[in-house]
């Protein structure tokens, strides 16, 4: 056969395979490592069959074998994952999935889950490895971690929401001001009465956002009760796993699924690698983050640590002004910061209290001092 038939017969098998799959173009070739899972080689093979009928050419790294796969063979668990590493880095696939990876501090990854109540899509940034030691700079960052992942998966202008947790607040504040820069992105609305981007576990049951924004450990959380809630925790049944490593400069395309992850979920985690390579994801995360940075992100976060910093100084001995009924209140301070927002207010003699209602932390002052307590607060920098 020559050079030519060999080269159309190769194009004819593609548009076989794409109209099988749903997948045109060249099929990705993800490794996967095997050993390891706490439900045997087999569930993983399984999974690498499943995502090879799916149109990802799949290497398998273990001791097994199956039509359809191809076999890297090792003998143990270290061996697999050395092997796995090697292939990364010398291009020999264009993506892995396994269960643990060193990811550098900088770096963290965003899951992918079905939520139960209407069965939609939703991608958790972030859910392991860490995009900063500092936990609110870390959930601004996975901000736009998540919408890279979401649009490299082929979500054009995903919707954002943050999970209503320590530093929620902090982070809504900071975003604005990215998007105020001009960094472009859509809020999500929770399906509460009351709205907001500050979202509620309704809203993570629900799927209100594309793009949900927590810290890596409670995503992990997420990750994890999505994935098995239906089968009493022991094998992650649903969804697509803890997803690919983003950060700035990075390119080493390495998804993360756990020891507990089951064969539906390994398969589509290696199909969750395909698409994150046609859809060029560190093409996308150039790009994002050149426009974040356009937009200002250094500085507004150089700004929140020197205003930290600067809080943190003033430790001053204010009194609180004669008490008054407290008729009126200020939603949206972080709870870490309670007590200081009170005090900035007693300072100006406004007699205020702390309190928690059921959208989280608030401080409480009279009607008649609501206007001028915003105003405080608002320069101070504990409310948007």
């Amino acid at each position: 056969m020559s050079n030519l038939e060999k080269t159309i017969a190769k194009a004819f098998l593609e548009m076989a395979e794409g109209l099988e799959t749903g997948s045109f173009g060249p099929r990705p070739k993800i490794a996967l490592t095997g050993m390891g899972s706490e439900h045997g080689e087999e569930n993983a093979m399984a999974a690498a069959v499943a995502a090879a009928r799916r149109g990802v050419d799949v290497y398998y790294i273990g001791t097994l074998e199956a039509e359809g796969v191809t076999t890297v063979h090792v003998d143990n668990e270290d061996e697999g994952h050395k092997r796995m590493e090697q292939m990364v880095e010398k291009g020999e696939v264009d993506g892995a999935v396994t269960m643990h990876f060193p990811f550098p501090i900088g770096v963290s990854t965003v899951g992918r889950v079905v939520t139960p109540a209407k069965g939609k899509e939703m991608f958790i940034a972030t859910s392991t490895g860490t995009a900063s030691a500092d936990r609110i700079e870390g959930m601004i960052k996975n901000a736009v971690y998540g919408i890279i992942t979401a649009k490299a998966c082929g979500v054009k202008n995903p919707t954002v929401g943050i999970l209503n947790v320590d530093g929620a607040r902090q982070t809504e504040m900071a975003l604005n001001q990215l998007k105020e820069g001009g960094y472009d992105f859509q809020w999500a609305q929770s399906a509460r009465a009351d709205g907001g981007a500050v979202l509620r576990g309704n809203d993570v049951l629900q799927g209100t956002p594309d793009v949900l924004v927590c810290d890596s450990l409670t995503g992990n959380v997420l990750v994890k009760m999505l994935s098995a809630f239906t089968t009493g925790g022991s094998f992650e049944s649903a969804g697509y796993g803890y997803g690919p490593g983003i950060g700035p400069g990075y390119d080493k395309l390495v998804l993360i699924v756990s020891r507990a992850s089951g064969a539906p979920l390994v398969a589509n985690a290696l199909q969750f690698a395909g698409e994150l390579v046609k859809g060029k994801v560190f093409d996308v995360a150039a790009k994002e983050f050149a426009a974040a940075e356009k937009a200002g992100l250094s500085k507004i976060l150089a700004d929140r640590k020197a205003a930290a910093k600067g809080a943190a100084a003033a430790d001053e001995d204010v009194k609180a002004p004669p008490a008054e009924p407290c008729t009126a209140s200020i939603p949206g301070i972080e709870v870490m910061d309670l007590e200081d927002a009170a005090k900035a207010l007693w300072k100006a003699g406004i007699y205020a209290e702390t309190g928690m209602g059921c959208t989280g932390p608030l401080v409480m002052m009279s009607e008649a001092n609501l206007a001028k307590s915003q105003e405080i607060l608002k320069a101070a920098g504990y409310i948007g």
